[in-house]
């Protein structure tokens, strides 16, 4: 796979591959990337333009050494500017991060991205290679052999506690969390308080891909008050002859 760069743009350290699949499998596009700790924001935007046009594929595994030490994944923050904007660029692009472990002294800057859930499993650090001070990540990218109705994780609102949902978010000192913080930064400190309290107050439960298209909200009630409310009236009354 070939993703060019225009003539005005700072060259990156990335290489791209197009993975033929089977007969009605489908191709994947994987991905392995590597950015210097001193990369500048030409060369950064040029990454993300690449990962943005790679992401649209079906399927995409993304792999490499990004050097941002200071993201928190759990919690989908980041101290520095150009982390931040990496975490923008996942996000704008729907990808997962599916590496929890340090692979340097401590930091995570080894990372695998993915825009499909369930396409990569059986992530293991295996120690380093040589004399390099960073873990090797063996993992598996899986394909099923036949087609099989996959299980989607929902939040379960039916058994949701929305009042510690909202003593939670009420306890946070907004004014001083946010005070001097820009929109972006702002958004961001939000995001992880919210996502916090949504881990601990409202459970997830398996779904079904037959059952998508209802958005998992929409129970029989709601559905019974749509349905009558797009019942037009009969108007006027029948006619004798």
């Amino acid at each position: 796979m070939e993703l060019h760069l225009g003539m005005d743009e700072e060259p990156t350290e990335s290489l791209w591959v197009r993975v033929k699949g089977r007969a009605g499998a489908g191709d994947i596009i994987v991905g392995a990337c590597y950015r210097p700790p001193d990369q500048g924001d030409g060369a950064d935007e040029a990454l993300y333009r690449q990962i943005g046009a790679a992401s649209r594929s079906q399927a995409l595994v993304l792999m490499g050494d990004f050097n941002h030490p200071d993201i928190c994944w759990r919690d989908k923050a980041a101290e520095c500017k150009q982390s931040r904007k990496f975490l923008e660029c996942v996000d704008d692009n729907f990808l997962l991060q599916v590496i929890e472990e340090p692979t340097r002294r401590g930091a995570m800057l080894d990372l695998i991205l993915t825009n499909k859930e369930g396409l990569v499993g059986d992530v293991k650090l295996k120690g380093s290679l040589g004399c390099s001070d960073h873990e090797m990540v063996e993992f598996k990218i899986l394909r099923p052999v036949r087609r099989a109705l996959s299980k989607l994780t929902t939040l379960d609102f039916r058994r949701a506690d929305f009042g510690l949902f909202r003593d939670l978010l009420g306890s946070v000192p907004w004014d001083k969390a946010l005070e001097g913080r820009g929109a972006q930064d702002s958004w961001l400190i939000f995001k992880g308080h919210l996502l916090q309290a949504q881990e601990r107050c409202i459970p997830t439960k398996g779904k079904s891909s037959k059952n998508t298209k209802r958005p998992p909200w929409m129970n029989k009630e709601l559905l019974g008050k749509k349905s009558n409310k797009t019942r037009k009236p009969t108007e006027g009354g029948s006619k004798g002859r």
